[in-house]
């Protein structure tokens, strides 16, 4: 049976991106990726489009990608708030082939995942929020060791 994605990752890394930035992100794409057989794909995406880095198939247009899910999370941010709905967590695309999660990751954007129809989505959303969660920290900085006034 096809599948939207492969199943042979390519880690790619922007020549253009904040070296620690993504090299980070890098690292915890790889760890998140490889956590569950039922991850297809995943990608973090600046909140302008922009891959920072991505476990995507060569199949993916990354310019693409990255702008559509940019396009997508802003325009739910907008109807969430229309919605008075709070602030955006998260975006799940339930597609013929598996869902799809884009989940907000503080300043640096989004991280997008694909999954298989067998994947088990609570638990999915539930990795997919502490993978975003420390995305965020990579460039947020912590409380620890600032001073306080």
């Amino acid at each position: 049976m096809p599948t939207a994605y492969s199943s042979s990752f390519n880690f790619r890394e922007p020549a253009d991106s904040p070296g620690d930035v993504s090299r980070g992100a890098r690292r915890l794409l790889r760890a998140f990726a490889t956590s569950s057989q039922h991850i297809e794909a995943c990608a973090v995406i600046s909140t302008d489009g922009f891959i920072v880095a991505s476990v995507l198939s060569d199949s993916v247009d990354e310019d693409r990608f990255g702008a559509m899910c940019a396009s997508l999370l802003s325009l739910s941010a907008r109807a969430a708030s229309e919605a008075q709905r709070g602030e955006l967590r998260q975006v799940i695309l339930d597609g013929t082939l598996g869902p799809m999660l884009l989940t907000r990751a503080g300043e640096l954007g989004a991280l997008a995942v694909a999954t298989n129809p067998q994947a088990n989505l609570g638990r999915v959303m539930i990795d997919t929020r502490r993978t975003a969660q420390d995305l965020a920290a990579l460039v947020t900085p912590s409380a620890e060791g600032q001073e306080t006034m």
